[in-house]
């Protein structure tokens, strides 16, 4: 409420600062606090319950706690046999034994690596009219699963995708880290090539401020920030750090970026200086691009006032002007406010449904204020501390009693009337699968998924009518062979004016912009994608196929469809439905002369259980 009302006066003009915000105040751990890791995180958590006279959910059960690990660290779902082997020895001793594995699994970095995509807008082609593929731009994807799963330190990882090629000890990833400058959108034949430089300085602004500091620096191009304490002046300052690149327009072959003499390394889709006496920054009148005004010294954010110092030039011997690993140094200062905040809350939020601040893009004044601000403190604080590892603060999340909640309290009306968005955390956010998971899921339930990491991205079977519109189809879009289709989603390819319908219908997230949190919306296309859709179809038939193979019984293939797909064996009363809805389907298929009339009628059941909002969703 004081956040609220401090908001407040500052937008009626009032003597308030901005820089009195607390997302700009030094990070300090809460003391005293007489407990850390995970205690301290259900302490804190406590405390604010405690405020509101609400009590925590009890403990998720042991089928609920692995299927959640499951998809929160890996993004599949666990098998039948490992829900009950877990079920059977089930204690905090294996619950923390089962984080650590998952943890350590491969399938952990191509997870989170999605995460980290959406904030940094990937994709893999230009957009605009041509939407040209990026070539090589895959490997930074790579680069990303990897930096996870070796638990690259937070501010290796963003020192490594600001400025790789800078770093003492550049090697060939960290350049290809430096692909994320150059994965927005790129237009090859732009009205006016000099306005367009200064969109695509925009758009590299917009990403670095918003995904490691959550500030919206680019509203400050054309006037002083109407809410945060950004000036104009500060927009050039930091714009200033990409202007020795490759920002003019050049031969359409490079794509908007350096060559690979200037980058130092072919196949390598990365950004790096193309001159160390790169031409004045001037503040534009209005951000008109015509109207160029006082020239800007390169330099960082004002308003981290300990940090405030203009870049230094580079040495007459060096070879590009570190200005990006400048800007990096400051944004992984340890005095810096917003990045270690910035980030545990996405952690967070990947991890609990919801931010401890709600706004994961933008802590600044029109944020949304901390629901816990001590716990974002003590968990920025404790990250820096520990290195700056994120499988060391997920580990701690995960193993706190406010993640092992139940979704369902049984005081759920009583406590609803007090905090219906669960902003206090007294029991634990239902969430349903995102699109990418939820296709994962259905080749893995089947036993089609296939498991191999990295290298260029396939292309999904298009339905011919999205490709209606085009004038060249085959050119527009080709399918990769059949063994290349059924790899994880992370791995499809993401083109920019061509995104699989099924993907989009479940809130698959504009690659245009960066995106800090997904939409979750619930809409009829959803139902009619899952009812009709041709490849959830054939996956139904490829279930029921494979149930069928492995027990000529219905009794058996109905109880071991429910345990590849809900990883539970049927109720009496689910079985009932399901034999039941076997035989009407069987005599329905058989009336229409279809072929395999029992693999279809079983398909249909299998249709229904994929349907399901056990499957669809993680309690």
């Amino acid at each position: 409420m004081v956040l609220r009302l401090v908001a407040l006066l500052f937008l009626m003009g009032s003597s308030v600062n901005g820089e009195d915000w607390w997302a700009f105040q030094s990070i300090e751990k809460p003391r005293p606090l007489p407990v850390e890791g995970a205690d301290a995180i259900d302490a804190l958590v406590k405390a604010g319950l405690t405020t509101h006279d609400l009590q925590p959910a009890p403990r998720a059960d042991a089928g609920t706690l692995i299927r959640r690990l499951h998809v929160d660290l890996t993004g599949l779902p666990p098998s039948f046999e490992a829900i009950e082997a877990f079920r059977k020895d089930f204690s905090q001793a294996t619950y923390a034994s089962l984080v650590d594995r998952l943890l350590e699994s491969d399938h952990f970095g191509e997870r989170w690596a999605r995460h980290w995509l959406d904030v940094v807008r990937f994709a893999e082609t230009n957009g605009y009219e041509r939407d040209a593929v990026k070539p090589n731009i895959w490997k930074y994807r790579d680069w990303v699963v990897r930096a996870f799963n070796e638990d690259l330190p937070y501010n290796a990882f963003v020192r490594q995708q600001l400025a790789g090629d800078e770093i003492e000890d550049r090697t060939e990833a960290s350049v290809i880290a430096t692909g994320m400058l150059r994965l927005g959108t790129w237009n090859d034949e732009p009205n006016d090539p000099h306005d367009y430089k200064f969109e695509r300085l925009e758009d590299m602004v917009d990403v670095v401020s918003t995904g490691f500091l959550g500030l919206t620096v680019k509203c400050a191009r054309c006037h002083d920030h109407k809410f945060d304490p950004i000036p104009q002046r500060d927009y050039y300052r930091f714009a200033a750090a990409f202007w020795p690149g490759a920002i003019e327009p050049r031969d359409r072959a490079l794509m908007g970026g350096p060559s690979a003499e200037e980058l130092g390394m072919k196949d390598v889709f990365g950004w790096t200086d193309i001159t160390t006496n790169p031409p004045d920054v001037h503040l534009l009148i209005n951000g008109d691009p015509h109207r160029p005004g006082d020239v800007v010294q390169p330099g960082h954010l004002s308003l981290v006032s300990t940090l405030d110092k203009p870049l230094k030039s580079p040495q007459s011997s060096a070879q590009r002007t570190q200005r990006r690993l400048q800007m990096a140094q400051f944004i992984t200062d340890p005095r810096n406010p917003l990045t270690a905040r910035v980030m545990v809350n996405r952690l967070w939020q990947q991890l609990i449904g919801q931010g401890i601040v709600r706004t994961p893009n933008n802590f600044g004044l029109k944020a949304d204020p901390p629901s816990h601000p001590e716990l974002l403190d003590y968990l920025a604080a404790d990250f820096i501390d520990g290195g700056w590892k994120m499988k060391r603060l997920i580990r701690q999340i995960v193993l706190s009693q406010t993640y092992q909640q139940a979704s369902v309290h049984p005081l759920d009306e009583q406590q609803s009337t007090v905090d219906s968005s669960n902003r206090w955390l007294w029991k634990m956010n239902r969430r349903r699968v995102d699109a990418e998971s939820l296709r994962d899921r259905l080749l893995s339930v089947t036993g089609e998924l296939d498991l191999r990491m990295g290298g260029p991205s396939f292309y999904p079977v298009m339905a011919p009518e999205v490709l209606e519109g085009f004038s060249q189809k085959d050119k527009a879009w080709k399918a990769s062979p059949a063994n290349e289709r059924k790899r994880r989603s992370l791995y499809m390819m993401t083109k920019r004016h061509l995104l699989s319908p099924l993907m989009t219908a479940f809130d698959f997230p504009n690659t245009e912009r960066p995106c800090g949190k997904r939409d979750v919306t619930t809409v009829a296309p959803q139902a009619l994608s899952l009812l009709n859709n041709t490849f959830v179809h054939e996956r139904s038939e490829y279930l029921a196929n494979e149930v069928m193979q492995a027990n000529d019984q219905l009794d058996c293939q109905i109880q071991l469809a429910w345990r590849r797909v809900l990883g539970r064996d049927p109720s009496s009363q689910e079985r009932q439905w399901a034999k039941t809805h076997v035989v009407e389907q069987t005599a329905h298929f058989t009336a229409r002369s279809a072929v395999n009339p029992d693999l279809l009628a079983l398909a249909s059941v299998c249709h229904g259980l994929i349907n399901s909002n056990e499957f669809l969703y993680v309690d």
